[in-house]
């Protein structure tokens, strides 16, 4: 094996990659190119949701390809999408919102609180919590819980119940922003100044421009000062 270099198996076939790049990186440096699925590469849109196992471990590790080193004689699999059906819903016209989510997600009821959804999560994220939070009716803080989920599927992928607990938090952070917290007044002021077409000329004169004007304008605009 050359200097710098490690050895990986990527969906069962052995190569060597240099030390210390992403999985996403290594899969990249062997040939493989991301035509669909690469996501946004700084570890927030859980695209990238990985597998794998290490030498004389059997555990099933879970990762994101874009933020995970390669680890030598690691055994890996990419899961881009994780089959779960995602109900149809409009938040006007849920009426109980405790029935609507027992309604939808009926398998919310088999949650056993065994925790391996947990110990697939990337994000460090506890379903298993923000579940039984939804199941008290305490919609406030299983929003909390689960507000870092970047909907990877991982959980969905180990859950002994079959659950799919990130559609689950999508819909309890839907319903709890827009029915439960309390609406920020800067938001409620800015859509009063759009629906009034305050900004109308100002989006015309973007339409308006060749694309190498655009790019113009997006290079020299004003950035926020940190």
């Amino acid at each position: 094996m050359a200097e710098g270099l490690v050895p990986i198996y990527v969906m069962g076939r052995r190569y060597e990659v240099p030390d210390g790049l992403t999985i996403m990186s290594a899969m990249e440096w062997i040939g493989y190119k991301f035509i669909r699925g690469c996501g946004c590469r700084g570890g927030f849109c859980g695209a990238c949701a990985t597998v794998y196992r290490l030498p004389g471990d059997y555990h099933l590790k879970g990762a994101l390809a874009c933020q995970t080193t390669v680890i030598p004689n690691m055994y890996f699999t990419e899961i881009p999408y994780f089959p779960a059906q995602k109900p149809l819903y409009n938040l006007d016209e849920l009426d109980n919102p405790a029935e609507a989510l027992f309604k939808m997600f009926p398998e919310i009821k088999k949650c056993v609180g065994c925790g391996e959804c947990a110990k697939a999560c990337p994000q460090k994220i506890r379903p298993i919590d923000y579940i039984a939070a939804a199941l008290r009716g305490d919609w406030k803080l299983a929003a909390d819980l689960s507000f870092d989920c970047i909907m990877c599927g991982l959980c969905a992928a180990r859950c002994t119940g079959q659950l799919a607990p990130y559609n689950i938090a999508l819909f309890i952070r839907r319903f709890y922003c827009k029915n439960v917290r309390p609406k920020p007044q800067q938001i409620i002021d800015r859509n009063k100044e759009i629906l009034n077409g305050k900004y109308d000329k100002a989006v015309n004169e973007l339409v308006r421009l060749s694309e190498a004007e655009l790019k113009k304008k997006y290079d020299n605009r004003d950035f926020e000062k940190l």
